[in-house]
C-alpha cells in the first residue's frame, strides 16, 4: 500500500501528515518526522479494525 506523507516545517521542527488515514506526527528533522509518521501509521494499521481502516481510506478528504 502506498500512502502520502506531507512534511512541513513548523517552528523549530517538522510536522508530518498522512492525509489518507488522517494521522500526524512530528520530529526535529524531516527524516525524524517521516520515521515517526511511518511508525504511527504502522501502529494504527496493526491496532485498528478493518472497518476503521476502510472508513478512513474511503472518506473524502474534506470530511476527515
Amino acid at each position: 500500500m502506498q500512502l502520502t506523507a506531507v512534511i512541513e516545517r513548523e517552528g523549530d521542527g517538522f510536522v508530518s501528515l498522512c492525509p489518507e488515514l488522517d494521522i500526524a506526527s512530528q520530529g526535529d528533522t524531516v527524516e525524524e518526522a517521516h520515521g515517526n509518521l511511518r511508525e504511527a501509521v504502522e501502529l494504527f494499521l496493526e491496532c485498528a479494525n478493518s472497518t476503521e481502516i476502510a472508513r478512513r481510506l474511503s472518506a473524502p478528504r474534506a470530511a476527515r
